[in-house]
């Protein structure tokens, strides 16, 4: 079931018109942009995982074919990246992320996620980024399968933060108790990543204290 247009608010850059973030300039088309080789889709061995701190304590499961059949929704945002691009006027069409916590909610405890995707790559969030509005579990960009190149099966879409927490070719969802870095976190991007506060680097949390 299909749900009407979700159009979030209150956030730079997520409306036509709307001013762009702190040192943003704004690029025609979609720039191509990742780490590593393009993965192959293997719909026979493809799956998405739910696991860690999870209420059950169980690790929840769902084939390609089981998430094409979950409730999607449409998002229409931004995206912005950390090396100072934005993109306007994305349609996105996926999975909200309402509907994975009531496939396996987190324990009480959990206040992060970590997503994974292809080849190991990661990215952590807060929960609430997760469960933010405009988040999305996208599976199709205006009105068509997402391309290979920009994450097709599944990549997670979170328009409030630079576009290294978009990650792409998702595989699972990890509930944490406690905030561990991902990839290019590890490796000196800002771990929250807001883009409303132009932090896009480790460095510069500690030059504004």
């Amino acid at each position: 079931m299909d749900r009407p247009v979700d159009r979030p608010g209150d956030r730079p850059g997520d409306r036509a018109g709307d001013p762009l973030p702190p040192g943003q300039r704004l690029v025609a088309g979609w720039p191509v942009s990742h780490y590593g080789p393009v993965p192959r889709f293997r719909p026979e061995r493809w799956d998405l995982k739910v696991f860690g701190a999870t209420a059950g304590g169980v690790t929840v499961s769902r084939t390609w074919e089981q998430v094409t059949a979950l409730p999607r929704t449409t998002v229409v945002a931004d995206l912005h990246c950390a090396t100072g691009t934005t993109s306007t006027g994305h349609e996105w069409f996926g999975v909200p992320p309402e509907v994975v916590l009531g496939l396996a909610p987190p324990a009480e405890r959990v206040t992060h996620v970590m997503i994974w995707a292809e080849y190991g790559y990661s990215a952590n969030l807060r929960l609430s980024d997760f469960t933010a509005p405009g988040t999305l579990l996208a599976t199709h960009h205006g009105g068509e399968p997402l391309t290979a190149e920009h994450g097709f099966p599944l990549r997670l879409v979170v328009p409030h933060l630079y576009g290294y927490k978009s990650v792409k070719w998702l595989r699972g969802i990890e509930y944490l108790t406690a905030d561990r870095p991902g990839f290019w976190e590890e490796r000196g991007y800002h771990n929250t990543g807001e883009v409303s506060t132009g932090r896009r680097y480790s460095y510069e949390e500690e030059s504004r204290r």
